[in-house]
């Protein structure tokens, strides 16, 4: 039989019928969100389903956290909205059309969750269901060959969420499946109690307090449309006992336009999943003692050089310190860059690393007059100790507040600090222009055979003079 082929219904209502300004809104959205330095292995989103005027970049969000992990499948999960019905529809064997293209539903594991929890296909509920269609553009540019799973729920029922948290605690196992619940929250009411009804029932999210929730719908009160979902989400959540779910943005209807009169709310969030213990050996951060060390060892080795150009003599205490591993030395004075100066890997121990950046940082950095030993005590100093570097294809990978960036293209090479970033605000694609042209090439070289590599970094300093 044929495989059919829904049509993008809400197209040019809901969001864009123009592809490309469809992919660029998404893009835009998607590089202006700080990703979470935390963030990884991310099983689950939560998501609205509002026109994308009012609730698309709050969706955007969500997507933005995984959009570096690799997705072959995405589970949506969305409330009936255009026909009634009891119990869950799940569409096994579909194609469904966006300004952007065809998107796959993803049979066999359709059919394995129709399995898990008996429930079968009702055409009827997918037909004109905007939940599910307007998460498709965000999937489509977030992973292009990832095919989908619509799930429709009908009217809350426990059973319904009790049989499907059960099947999700056995699929979020799997890294490359992604489980997206989607909801608005409270419908039409004034703004002020819309937030407060809002800021209760996020509350109860971020407890994964599904019952509550369950209870409160069933109940008739407005709290949200997508309580099957999230119930359903959260209730595996809890089950699995090792989940972390993380409140990303709240919003309402009138950052998009709509009156305060009548207002909807709008919430974000991921769910984590700490995947069990390897056994393997992983870096392991430097003791608070050993951080302590490497800075007075900086401030000496800039002093006596200062003093009579010598380095010290020095033994570690530590033998962590002996490991080779690459460091950078930021210098600040009076809150004011004063130099900074390392290297990205290094035959040398850490210890004899960090001696050779501070004393570098202080006297050979060209953008500025060597440092005197008179400014020296008003001069705080930063470490940062690096990771290897990762060489990365996809820029998407890049995690703003967690990744440093290294971009080389011939014989120009240009690093960033991962802290950088964060200092001055800057999103994805800004981080990576900016690097380009600390390298000496054009802001877009990145995207025209540039290398990029990718790094992390253990990030400390001294006290201010008055905390110390």
């Amino acid at each position: 039989m044929a495989q059919t082929t829904r049509p993008a219904v809400w197209a040019g209502q809901f969001y864009p019928d123009n592809p490309f300004q469809l992919r660029q809104i998404i893009e835009e959205w998607f590089a202006a969100t700080l990703s979470l330095p935390s963030a990884k292995n991310i099983r689950a989103i939560i998501v609205p389903h509002a026109g994308y005027i009012y609730s698309g970049s709050v969706a955007a969000k969500a997507y933005a956290q995984v959009k570096s992990q690799s997705i072959s499948t995405v589970i949506i999960m969305g409330p009936a909205h255009h026909y009634g019905f009891r119990g869950v529809s799940i569409d096994q064997d579909a194609r469904y059309q966006t300004p952007l293209g065809l998107i796959e539903v993803d049979s066999p594991w359709a059919a394995k969750l129709a399995q898990l929890t008996g429930y079968k296909t009702i055409p009827q509920a997918h037909k004109q269901e905007h939940s599910i269609e307007v998460q498709l553009p965000f999937i489509q540019v977030a992973w292009p060959q990832a095919k989908i799973v619509p799930v429709v729920f009908g009217y809350p029922r426990h059973k319904d969420v009790q049989k499907m948290a059960k099947a999700l605690t056995k699929i979020m196992a799997n890294p490359q499946v992604l489980v997206v619940a989607t909801t608005d929250l409270s419908h039409y009411l004034p703004q002020a109690k819309a937030n407060q009804v809002d800021a209760q029932t996020i509350k109860l999210i971020e407890n994964l307090q599904a019952e509550t929730l369950l209870q409160k719908a069933t109940r008739g009160e407005n709290i949200m449309c997508g309580v099957g979902p999230v119930s359903s989400l959260l209730l595996a959540a809890k089950q699995l006992k090792t989940s972390r779910l993380h409140i990303l943005e709240y919003r309402d209807s009138t950052a998009g336009g709509g009156p305060a009169s009548q207002v909807v709310g709008y919430v974000a969030a991921t769910l984590e999943i700490s995947p069990p213990s390897s056994g393997g050996k992983t870096e392991e951060a430097l003791t608070e003692q050993e951080k302590k060390e490497l800075l007075r060892l900086a401030r000496e080795a800039i002093t006596l050089f200062l003093q009579n150009k010598n380095p010290p003599h020095y033994t570690p205490s530590s033998p962590r310190l002996l490991e080779k591993k690459g460091a950078f030395v930021t210098l600040h004075h009076k809150g004011r860059l004063r130099g900074c100066i390392g290297f990205i890997e290094s035959s040398l121990p850490l210890y004899q690393t960090v001696i050779q950046a501070a004393i570098y940082a202080a006297v050979k950095d060209v953008r500025f007059n060597p440092v005197s030993l008179d400014e020296l005590p008003d001069v705080e100093i930063e470490i940062s100790v690096l990771t290897p570097l990762t060489k990365i294809t996809n820029p998407a990978q890049i995690q703003v507040g967690r990744h440093g960036l290294v971009i080389e293209k011939g014989r120009q090479k240009g690093l960033l600090l991962p802290q950088v970033a964060l200092e001055n605000g800057w999103d994805r694609l800004t981080f990576l222009r900016r690097a380009c042209l600390k390298a000496g090439l054009p802001p877009n070289a990145w995207r025209q055979g540039a290398k990029i590599f990718t790094f992390e970094a253990q990030v400390f300093a001294e006290k201010p003079k008055e905390e110390a």
